[in-house]
């Protein structure tokens, strides 16, 4: 059995496509067709059910991925241990995040890539807090960012980060927003903008808004934190965004960021990683920058002379 063997089922797994998980793999469909037919004639199990097209791996086939997952990421771990005895460490960190805390990731990615200047890191924002918590755990990736419910599965070692609370995004001149402050029913009643419900961001909204006794009806939906800060742009919309978007962005000009009350809701946010021993050496280089990184009073700082408006209605 070949490393690469396995990483060709995996890459299946993955792609759900032949001709795909070939092109992934940089190799040709027969090529991965024919090492993925010798790795079931040596474990002597049908791997992939085969049709006039992929149909999906066999029972026994996502049981070996589990495994190959497992063993690939060992392997992974085994190199960057090696390359940090003899020069430092080295490799490609995974990090998963969800849409609102894509303006915390580079307050990691920043610091982790001095300490470490010869690592790669790759970013997938836009995650669903559950797909993130499935992929950290079947090690398609090293860490997440992520919201921290209270039910974290032990199989997961979490460090807490900032708690995120929420903003009235709205243009100027609107007549309809309030003014210094915002209640959560006043918010509902304007032309609304949210994130998708089956973002974990938008279903924490939803909570937030039902305790306030009031049920949003958003007029226009989006999986992009970015594509809510367009539309009110547009002039026509308001929306609800994380405060942490406005360390990225600022209080763009000709709107305005309005703090909301009545309830006051913050939610926990952090890094998540496996809590399995040894921990990969990426993954525990990542740990031990967000501990001593203070994600929380960086994301509060806003790009200059663009916050003022903001920072004074959060002191009322």
């Amino acid at each position: 059995m070949l490393f690469r063997q396995l990483e060709y089922l995996v890459a299946l797994s993955r792609e759900r496509h032949f001709a795909r998980a070939a092109q992934a793999c940089h190799v040709s469909q027969p090529t991965l067709s024919e090492a993925i037919r010798k790795l079931e004639d040596e474990l002597d199990v049908p791997l992939v059910r085969r049709g006039r097209a992929y149909e999906g791996l066999t029972p026994e086939g996502e049981r070996i991925v589990l495994r190959a997952r497992r063993l690939l990421a060992d392997r992974d771990a085994l190199r960057a241990e090696v390359g940090a005895l003899r020069g430092g460490l080295s490799g490609r960190l995974r990090i998963g995040a969800v849409p609102t805390a894509s303006g915390a990731v580079a307050q990691l990615t920043g610091p982790f890539c001095t300490e470490h200047p010869l690592v790669t890191v790759a970013v997938k924002a836009d995650l669903r807090a559950e797909d993130i918590l499935r992929q950290v755990r079947e090690f398609e990736l090293d860490a997440g960012i992520t919201y921290l419910p209270a039910d974290l599965p032990e199989s997961f070692l979490a460090v807490p980060l900032y708690r995120e609370r929420y903003v009235l995004l709205t243009d100027a001149a609107d007549s309809l927003a309030p003014g210094a402050s915002a209640t959560w029913a006043e918010v509902s009643r304007l032309p609304l903008c949210l994130l998708t419900e089956a973002m974990q961001g938008r279903r924490v909204l939803d909570e937030v808004f039902a305790e306030a006794g009031v049920r949003p009806e958003p007029r226009v939906e989006t999986d992009s934190v970015a594509a809510l800060f367009a539309h009110v742009r547009a002039g026509r919309w308001a929306s609800v965004v994380p405060h942490t978007w406005l360390h990225v962005f600022g209080v763009p000009h000709g709107m305005r960021a309005v703090p909301m009350t009545e309830p006051d809701r913050t939610v926990p946010l952090g890094l998540v990683v496996a809590a399995r021993e040894p921990r990969s050496a990426l993954a525990r280089a990542l740990v031990e920058v967000a501990r001593r990184t203070d994600v929380a009073a960086a994301l509060e700082r806003l790009p200059e002379d663009q916050g003022s408006s903001f920072a004074a209605g959060k002191g009322r």
